[in-house]
């Protein structure tokens, strides 16, 4: 459990401050057959209520003792186990906010929540219970067969010989069920992983009709879970049974040979209740250890999954910290490919080879090709969300590669082809691209994205709440505002990946004709001939190979693919005003 030591010793005042004062209630504890003995050996045998006064305002004043020192174990316990917590997941989610997107596809989305959460809380739960119960059922055991000892030696033995037997079956048990856990976190996420789809994909699903399929799908992995979880908890529930049934054949051999040392006056009737009273806490302490051996296996499986995640390498162009400071000249845009070639970790499909072009600073690119030619995967470079496998990709002369990757992050707009906004307001989801920003940029970026005036037309304008991913907008305004959200950076290098599909012509057009007044490099994904006329570099892939670049006009000479392109959507547009006239 390195991990819990790791971010436990910070709070290691709190922690021991709690075992000790555990220590002083366990003491206590311990001491009080021990006076009972002397207030029934000494007192009610010898009729002296002298005796049985002094020693039970002496079991009383102790036992007050033991309550207070229970409180504040109780006390340093939590602020011990809730600060772990807090620190852990805080470092865990720092550590995912720092993956590439390399990192990212090796954990599912589901299982990356659940380790945040449910992993974490175990972990905080299983500090709490180390440091206020699970340390106390062993030293009960110890203390009470130590206590035993020094009561009565005899009798004491046939106590102690239960821990040799105790403890092997405990060790086979932990080592079973840790394995058994780790499966049922595994189960975990595959059901929240199920959940997550479901609840994002409702309306297709309702669509598709397909509602008594989902929640089939969804029975199943929760049957999964439930048959991992009993396979799990039947081994350590059965294990209660079993050592209670070892402890209670301890006592009763206690019980007969008590009988016999007391008739032959080796042993008093207090010595005999003191080392049963002994046997008794020792059950007591052994009928939370089924509950204490499960709650440690799912530490043990929780811990495992958390170093899974705090041990992986971020790989090349991680953030460490989003307070990193930015160092360097600000960049001007100029971007140039050199041979650059690309395959997704974990693929041999080369999605881009031998990729080459350069664009000056304001310049805008049009990128063209079919889906899966690699349009989306060549501008995802520029950013660094992947690495290149061979060839350079330099920003104003310089090896991105050998960039501070804040820097060069900071100075690009991104508008990604899945549409993602946030809870909040419309303002609020502008300057999510520039926390910096003042109204009168947000509602000039806004404006800029040919959303400004839709926005002022809503209840309470840049103030209106949007739902969940903005479903209170329809598909071209959320384009729109994640447009405005990029331009709000003012960026040097922007990158629009197929973010105008849903807009129409007129719009389109006012979109691109305020880009173009802005000095940014602008990288536009795009499979209309009506956004790449007025583009300074027209790339046009297939296959992951660019097969031809230039401008418009050129593309009309020399291309072959591009002339058909135009040609299919001229068509296109004459049939469509035909078919409205």
């Amino acid at each position: 459990m390195n991990l819990i030591y790791l971010y436990l010793k910070k709070y290691k005042v709190a922690a021991i401050a709690a075992l000790v004062m555990m220590g002083i209630e366990l003491t206590v504890e311990l001491s009080q057959p021990l006076l009972i003995a002397k207030i029934i050996d000494n007192g009610i045998r010898e009729k002296d209520m002298a005796v049985v006064w002094l020693w039970g305002g002496v079991l009383t004043f102790s036992a007050v003792i033991a309550f207070a020192a229970g409180i504040l174990s109780s006390f340093f316990a939590s602020h011990a186990s809730q600060s772990f917590a807090y620190d852990l997941r805080d470092k865990l989610y720092e550590k995912v906010q720092s993956f590439t997107y390399e990192v990212f596809s090796r954990f599912q989305t589901s299982s990356l929540i659940t380790r945040l959460t449910g992993d974490v809380t175990q972990l905080q739960d299983t500090v709490f219970m180390a440091l206020r119960f699970m340390t106390r059922v062993p030293l009960v055991v110890l203390g009470s067969v130590i206590m035993a000892l020094i009561v009565h030696v005899k009798l004491g033995l046939l106590l102690a010989v239960t821990l040799p037997l105790l403890i092997v079956v405990l060790t086979w048990v932990m080592r079973r069920s840790s394995a058994l856990f780790k499966a049922v976190q595994s189960r975990i996420d595959g059901v929240n992983g199920v959940i997550q789809e479901n609840l994002t994909g409702i309306r297709l699903i309702r669509v598709f009709v397909r509602m008594a399929h989902e929640i089939g799908r969804f029975a199943s992995y929760s049957g999964s879970l439930m048959k991992s979880t009993v396979a799990a908890l039947r081994l350590t529930e059965t294990m209660g049974p079993l050592i209670m049934l070892i402890v209670n054949a301890g006592i009763v051999a206690v019980l007969w040979y008590g009988r016999i040392e007391i008739s032959g006056g080796q042993a008093t009737l207090g010595e005999t209740v003191a080392v049963i009273n002994y046997a008794l806490r020792t059950i007591g302490a052994m009928s939370a250890l089924s509950w204490i051996m499960a709650t440690f296996s799912r530490a043990v499986a929780s811990e495992q999954r958390i170093s899974e995640v705090m041990s992986s390498s971020e790989g090349q162009g991680a953030i460490g910290s989003a307070d990193v400071q930015v160092s360097g000249a600000s960049i001007e845009g100029r971007v140039e490919f050199i041979d650059v070639s690309f395959s997704y970790p974990g693929s041999d499909i080369a999605v881009l080879e031998q990729i080459s072009f350069a664009v000056q600073p304001g310049e805008r690119v049009a990128i063209m090709g079919a889906t899966g030619s690699g349009k989306s995967s060549l501008v995802s470079l520029i950013p660094r969300l992947y690495e290149p496998d061979s060839g350079i990709i330099r920003i104003d002369g310089e090896n991105s590669s050998e960039m501070e990757v804040n820097r060069l992050r900071r100075s690009i707009g991104y508008v990604p082809q899945e549409i993602m906004l946030f809870s909040g307001s419309v303002r609020e989801n502008i300057a999510w691209g520039n926390e910096h920003a003042t109204a009168e940029e947000i509602e000039r970026a806004a404006a800029a994205a040919q959303i400004h005036e839709t926005i002022t037309g809503l209840a309470q304008g840049y103030e209106t709440m949007l739902g969940q991913r903005g479903v209170n907008l329809s598909g071209g305004q959320k384009q729109r505002l994640t447009i405005a959200r990029a331009l709000v950076r003012k960026p040097a290098i922007l990158i629009l990946d197929d973010s105008t599909s849903a807009l129409d012509a007129v719009t389109e057009g006012l979109l691109l004709k305020e880009l173009k007044k802005m000095s940014c490099t602008t990288f536009l994904i795009t499979q209309k001939i009506s956004s790449t006329v007025s583009a300074d570099l027209i790339l046009l892939l297939d296959e992951g190979r660019l097969i031809a670049g230039g401008t418009h006009g050129k593309l009309m000479k020399e291309s072959a693919l591009y002339r058909k392109i135009n040609e299919s959507q001229n068509e296109e547009a004459a049939q469509h005003v035909q078919s409205t006239t």
